[in-house]
């Protein structure tokens, strides 16, 4: 009796934890589905978290990638599409997404690398420029699309310029996943560590 009852409840275990996985990933009432297409290739969701500020929820995220990968390294040489995806849990005025940004470049990459990126910061400060700000409910994508480049979509609707060089991407990633992330919690997360 107890030896079928076990059998029993580890089945359900197993169930229940098949079915955790098959469906969408939920973080604070934000649902991001397991998989993506973006430029004709189906991504799946490596991990997600939210972004706090002073305790204060700012942004849920999610990283999108063809294959899942746990390492910064690993996340960085992916020559397929990737996405990031942040739905906002509360407003941001663009100035302040802006600088938000320019602080996470700026404690993730070095002087070269930035005067590298020289054109493509100054794209993305034009972009921010071109938005009256962020509200609860936005949904932002910052994808990279193999032959084209690093495009950006907010509520569905494409802003601002594609910018082609895949190192650009990866430096605007380490804003979430570099040596000195935004929130230390949500890169493991991310990373697909913390799920």
């Amino acid at each position: 009796m107890t030896s079928g009852f076990n059998a029993l409840l580890a089945g359900a275990v197993v169930a229940c934890a098949f079915l955790q996985t098959a469906t969408a990933a939920e973080i604070s009432g934000v649902k991001f589905d397991e998989t993506v297409k973006l430029a004709g290739k189906e991504l799946k969701l490596n991990g997600v978290g939210m972004r706090t500020k002073f305790i204060v929820k700012v942004y849920a995220a999610g990283l999108y990638l063809p294959e899942k990968k746990n390492t910064v390294a690993d996340i960085m040489k992916i020559e397929g599409p990737r996405r990031l995806t942040l739905v906002m849990m509360r407003e941001i005025s663009s100035d302040d997404f802006g600088q938000s940004f320019m602080t996470g470049l700026n404690n993730n990459i070095d002087k070269a690398e930035k005067s590298r990126y020289v054109t493509q910061i100054s794209k993305f400060g034009e972009m921010f420029g071109t938005i009256d700000g962020l509200k609860k409910g936005d949904v932002l994508h910052i994808d990279w699309i193999p032959g084209a480049g690093t495009q950006c979509e907010l509520n569905g609707k494409k802003i601002g310029e594609t910018l082609p060089d895949v190192n650009y991407y990866n430096a605007v990633l380490k804003i979430w996943l570099g040596d000195k992330p935004a929130d230390s919690a949500l890169k493991p997360a991310l990373m697909g560590q913390a799920r």
